[in-house]
Formats: C-alpha cells, sequence, structure tokens
C-alpha cells in the first residue's frame, strides 16, 4: 500500500506537467501536437514493488554458511552457537545465562534443540528503486539499459521450550515464540529490447525483453528474545570470548532474463512515463543448489526525453 500510494503521488505530478505543459501549447502554439518519441535518448527513474521468490529464503533460518560458503550443521549452526553457548551460558564455566533473564526464568530450565530452529522463512514484498536509461531508435522501436535495486527483508519464527507454569496442565504453554529476521541486497542489470504497440500520439501498450544479471549479498540475520536482540553473523570464540569477527556473508552473480509489458504514456515533448510488470527468471547465484526461479516487479518509470 506504501508503494502504491508514492507512485499514484507520481503520476499526479507528472498530470501536473502535462496541464502545464498543454496550457503552453494552447497559448503560444509552440509545441507540437505529435507527442511520440521517434529517436533519441531518454534518461529516467524506477519506482516500485519487487517480490521475490522464497526458494532462497531458506538461507536465512539460523543455520548460517562457514568460511568455505557450505551450510553450517546442527551444531556449529548460528542459533547453537549463539542461543546455548554464547547467551546461555553453556559456553564455559561461570558465563550468565542472559537467555533466561530475556525469558524471565531461572537459569538453565529452558531448551532450545534442533527441533525448535525456524521452518517458515520469507520474503517480505520490497521496494525498488533504479536508473533506466533508453535509446529509440525510432517511435516503435528502442533499447534499454536498466540498473535498479533492492533491499528484501525476511522473516520467520523459532521456539524455546520454557519450564512448566505454576498452576498450568497446558503442555503447550511451554513453547515460547520468537522472530527471526534476515536482510538481503540486490543489485540487477538488464540490456534488452523495447517494442510500442501502436502509434497513437499519448498511450500505447509496449513489451520488452533481454538480458538479466543480478548481484546478491546476504546482509543481516538476526533473533529477538523479548527484549534481547542477538545478531547471528559474528560467531563465539568458545574458549576464550566473544569475538567481533565476522561469518562469511554469501555474495554471487547470477543470470537470466527479464521480460516486461505495460502502458507507456507520453506527457508532452519532454516527459514520458511507463507503467510496468517486469517477471525475470534467473539464478540467485547464493546460498546450496541454486536455481533458476521467476522473480516479479511491478512499478513506473519516468523518462525526460532529451
Amino acid at each position: 500500500m506504501k508503494n502504491f500510494k508514492i507512485i499514484s503521488h507520481i503520476l499526479l505530478l507528472f498530470c501536473g506537467i502535462q496541464g502545464i505543459s498543454q496550457e503552453t501549447q494552447d497559448n503560444d502554439n509552440e509545441i507540437p501536437v505529435d507527442f511520440v518519441q521517434k529517436k533519441g535518448l531518454r534518461l529516467g527513474l524506477f519506482v516500485g514493488s519487487y517480490f521475490a521468490n522464497q526458494y532462497t529464503a531458506g538461507m536465512y533460518d539460523g543455520y548460517g554458511f562457514d568460511i568455505d560458503g557450505n551450510k553450517n550443521g546442527w551444531d556449529n549452526s548460528l542459533m547453537n552457537q549463539k542461543i546455548n553457548m554464547q547467551y546461555g551460558g553453556y559456553g564455559y564455566s561461570g558465563q550468565i545465562d542472559q537467555i533466561a533473564t530475556a525469558l524471565n526464568v531461572d537459569y538453565h530450565t529452558w531448551t532450545f534443540s534442533q527441533s525448535d530452529m525456524p521452518m517458515n522463512m520469507r520474503y517480505s514484498p520490497s521496494f525498488a528503486v533504479g536508473l533506466n536509461c533508453i535509446y529509440s531508435v525510432d517511435k516503435n522501436n528502442a533499447i534499454l539499459l536498466n540498473l535498479n535495486a533492492a533491499k528484501l527483508n525476511i522473516g520467520g519464527n523459532f521456539t524455546i521450550i520454557t519450564p512448566q507454569q505454576t498452576g498450568s496442565s497446558q503442555i503447550n504453554n511451554r513453547i515460547k515464540t520468537f522472530a527471526i529476521k534476515g536482510g538481503e541486497q540486490r543489485l540487477m542489470f538488464q540490456f534488452g529490447y523495447q517494442r510500442i504497440l501502436g502509434d497513437n500520439e499519448k498511450l500505447n501498450f509496449f513489451v520488452e525483453g533481454g538480458l538479466h544479471v543480478t548481484i546478491t549479498k546476504y546482509d543481516k540475520n538476526e533473533i529477538l528474545i523479548n527484549s534481547l536482540k542477538i545478531d547471528l553473523t559474528s560467531y563465539y570464540n568458545q574458549a576464550a570470548y566473544s569475538s567481533a569477527v565476522l561469518l562469511k556473508k554469501p555474495i554471487g552473480t547470477g543470470f537470466g532474463v527479464f521480460a516486461g509489458f505495460g502502458a507507456n504514456i507520453t506527457m508532452n515533448p519532454k516527459f514520458t512515463i511507463q507503467l510496468l510488470y517486469s517477471p525475470t527468471y534467473e539464478k540467485i547465484n547464493i546460498g546450496i543448489n541454486p536455481r533458476l526461479k521467476l522473480q516479479n516487479a511491478v512499478g513506473l518509470r519516468a523518462y525526460y526525453n532529451f
């Protein structure tokens, strides 16, 4: 809804620009009636919503990756090392049980095991922005070069088993649910071809397609146990003390193809906007066994015509 409001405001802005330009045409008769861009360079901005495929969301399930880029097992998992060993006080003798404090229970009366790990990690729809360039060969054919970026959020839940509450016979009351979050950055390059369908002066449909490249970076992973926030992306040296050395954060470049279709609206000789739906079929090249998957984006482009 927030992205829809942003796009609506931009549309209203450009409609205002169109009104001013049309008034100038009526008064001065200096602007030609034919608004169709026939040839030349256009530079613009893209704003919209990005919907990531859920296939790679499991990378943020609290296991993490070792320095060789392989996914950890349970013993070396980020959540086991953080919850049980570092913050739970099982790392070495005399260590404080911060998990018990956060849960408001007695020390070491809670349990966190492999069965409590997250199973439902999912991407949320995200905001995407970009710089888009188009060179019109003629009024119907053009070459595209786009650079778009999105910052993605991933969410899920995990559980911790707490002591039975006094006077309660409900076993489910022992199971407490908490949030796990992830963050990811994507930088997307597109090079391709666009075709305007029709010869109307102001409104036409268009289709496009071409090569798509995505650079993806695993950004963050954290959990929240009531008021206790734990960053999973630093590891714990069990033999001595907490270390600030970061784990390897996967980053990779994947290739695929993009397509798109929508409405091309010529506001006046200097401004063009496009309402766009753009699916991509690509490989997000981080994590284990990356595969070609479908991603989706919708948004608005606003071009300045040189």
